[in-house]
């Protein structure tokens, strides 16, 4: 990650300070005193900029509602990386420090005698245990569980991001006929598809996963230096980020030719019942669990449990993987706002496998889709 601020569209400051006032009260019901927010996508989400964590702390101190201002602490060096946050606005102080000062102590007086202080998920453990002698006696926690709750339930700006960032991705997998076809590597067409999602409106690829005949067994398969034949079945899962920081994931399977063995047609068809059954599952009040079982069940009940063998799906926005998960035993009732894949998959190990992922969004009478490609096996001629 740059040192310096990337200039990337921020949501307006008054959203942020929303945004800031919320984190605060969620802080107060959890009997948490404060969050230190490390860089990162909480950062981005409270104050509009990543940042960068490098050895010298940087953090947002946001104290319980009624307990002071917040704080941005960042070493003076990197303080111009910040200069596109409206701090003022935001009702938040700069503190910067110099090398030689302990800036761990600087966050420590500003919270007083803390019994409880959260500190972010991703906080690099050379800050935590140096915060964690600052400040004493105090309780330290994650602040994931206070901020995954503002987090989970996207705005219309959020929302906009992500369907903008599903369309993108949309569009690279319209173009894969350029790029798989027999005799090319899987590491071949993953070069191009990289340079496919910038073109379509990325600002990286965060990942592609080409997994071809038996790789396509893999769930997290990467791409190799095997060679596309005619007849595979070749799984492709592709995302990035787009310019506001949102994310895009989706999943298409497709065949190089008519697939070589008989039983793909028949397995396919029960891999894409389960995943239109599990988004029509997604409504409010279902909880994450029920759309699990309504894919799982379905896969279960056609003698392919076995091989399904990853939960259907995860929260996304700023972070490719965030909650809400959508796996058994999260007994969590959907929302209005909650965004997350849906994405079964069948996986026979030295063979094949396919998945069919969407992004889906709770609207207030079910789900909204934010991937509009054909579900069905796409077969390319070649």
């Amino acid at each position: 990650m740059s040192r310096r601020s990337l200039h990337n569209p921020a949501p307006d400051a008054a959203s942020l300070r929303a945004r800031l006032d919320r984190a605060r009260g969620a802080a107060a019901d959890a009997n948490t005193d404060a969050l230190l927010i490390a860089p990162g996508s909480d950062l981005r989400y409270l104050i509009g900029q990543a940042g960068g964590s490098f050895e010298r702390l940087t953090t947002l101190v946001i104290p319980a509602a009624g307990d002071g201002p917040p704080a941005l602490v960042v070493p003076k060096l990197e303080a111009p990386g910040y200069s596109d946050v409206p701090l003022d606005e935001l009702g938040v102080e700069l503190v910067t420090w110099v090398d030689g000062d302990d800036p761990y102590q600087l966050v420590a007086g500003r919270l007083g005698k803390p019994g409880r202080v959260a500190v972010s998920d991703m906080m690099a453990a050379l800050h935590v245990l140096a915060l964690r002698a600052a400040v004493g006696d105090a309780e330290q926690c994650l602040a994931g569980p206070v901020l995954r709750e503002l987090r989970m339930r996207k705005d219309a700006t959020e929302i906009a991001a992500l369907r903008k960032a599903g369309e993108a991705i949309d569009r690279v997998h319209a173009r894969m006929g350029e790029w798989l076809r027999p005799g090319r590597t899987e590491a071949e067409v993953g070069a191009d598809i990289t340079v496919a999602i910038v073109e379509e409106g990325h600002t990286a690829a965060d990942f592609v996963i080409v997994g071809s005949g038996p790789n396509g067994a893999s769930p997290h398969h990467d791409v190799s230096d095997r060679v596309i034949e005619r007849g595979d079945v070749v799984v492709v899962d592709i995302g990035g980020p787009i310019a506001e920081g949102y994310n895009s994931d989706s999943t298409r399977t497709y065949a190089v030719g008519e697939p070589r063995d008989a039983d793909v047609a028949e397995t396919y068809a029960v891999l894409r019942r389960a995943q239109q059954a599990a988004v029509e599952a997604v409504c409010p009040g279902a909880t994450a669990q029920e759309v699990d079982a309504a894919a799982r069940d379905i896969i279960t009940d056609a003698g392919y449990g076995e091989y399904f063998i990853h939960r259907t799906g995860h929260g996304i926005g700023l972070d490719v993987h965030e909650e809400p998960y959508i796996v058994g035993g999260n007994d969590l009732p959907l929302e209005p706002g909650m965004a997350f894949s849906v994405e079964p998959g069948i996986y026979q190990a030295g063979r094949w496998g396919a998945r069919i992922e969407d992004i889906v969004v709770v609207t207030s009478e079910g789900a909204e889709s934010l991937n509009k490609r054909p579900h069905e096996l796409v077969v390319l001629d070649s």
